[in-house]
């Protein structure tokens, strides 16, 4: 009877063991998906829950993963609590919810919890929510604008042997902060730390203060315009920087928004770098060695 016991038990393990050397051996490949691009920023699909597939802003500023409210009902969601949620233009408190499953052709991502934002409700319905921290923490993500495609590799398994600029990066948040400067005609370098935020599709996004300590109004040509997020509008000046240095990477011409009240980050960060800056190159994000790696 031991020995019956100990081989159904040597037989379970092996079965368990094999199952799960397949899992991670198909996960040392990367996963590759189609994307598609909506005024600029990545959206990419994925089915929820067995849902039909679903859209998803890929946005490295967002600390949680959010859904559209209209899917509520449709994927049974149950509540778990709350969260408070900071934009462009100010804060909103949102409902948040457990037991989501996300699958990527036949990769899964399950994060602990997903918030549905309220005011979403009331609004056009662009895509089904946004894919931010947990996502890109989960995986190394590979985001080629070129070839409209995404590729998910293991960390564990990701190593990088390619040329592009390698530029290291701390957490605020949850949120990656890089360290760039400006360059304007004839004056020196303005330093400062930039969130990435793939979620927006302005090159730059530049707060007031830092605006104004360096009193760059004074030295850009801008037209007034206005930008649109959780918490509502606020109103900037557009305008191009003619330098911005990322690493060793200098982009010409990057267009940038200038708050003039307020800021699109805390302080003191400078503000954002948007995909309007970042689609000119292929996108690594490396999250379990803090770094961005820029092809």
């Amino acid at each position: 009877m031991g020995k019956l016991v100990f081989g159904e038990r040597t037989r379970l393990i092996s079965k368990t063991l094999f199952a799960c050397l397949a899992w991670c051996a198909s996960y040392a490949e990367p996963t590759t998906l189609p994307i598609k691009f909506s005024h600029g920023r990545a959206i990419v699909s994925a089915r929820v829950n067995r849902s039909e597939p679903l859209t998803f802003l890929l946005d490295s500023a967002c600390t949680i993963t959010t859904l559209h409210p209209s899917l509520l009902q449709q994927l049974a969601l149950q509540q778990s609590g709350h969260v408070t949620i900071n934009g462009i233009a100010g804060e909103e408190r949102a409902p948040t919810y457990k037991g989501v499953m996300f699958d990527f052709a036949g990769l899964t991502y399950a994060p602990y919890r997903v918030a549905i934002v309220p005011s979403e409700a009331g609004q056009k319905r662009r895509t089904d929510g946004v894919l931010g921290y947990g996502f890109l923490r989960q995986f190394v993500v590979e985001l080629n604008p070129a070839t409209q495609q995404i590729r998910l590799f293991s960390p564990t398994n990701y190593t990088y042997s390619g040329k592009g600029e390698i530029v290291p990066f701390r957490f605020k948040a949850e949120i990656p902060v890089v360290k760039a400067s400006i360059v304007i005609s004839n004056q020196p370098p303005v330093e400062g730390e930039f969130e990435i935020d793939t979620g927006c599709d302005s090159g730059l996004c530049l707060g007031s203060t830092f605006v104004g300590r360096n009193k760059l109004l004074e030295t850009v040509k801008t037209h007034s315009d206005e930008k649109f997020g959780i918490g509502g509008s606020v109103e900037t000046e557009s305008g191009v920087i003619p330098v911005f240095r990322l690493g060793n990477l200098e982009v010409l011409k990057a267009q940038t928004d200038f708050f003039t009240k307020g800021s699109p980050v805390d302080e003191p960060l400078a503000g954002h770098i948007g995909m309007g800056v970042l689609h000119r190159y292929k996108l690594i994000f490396d999250y379990s060695r803090n770094r961005l790696i820029l092809e």
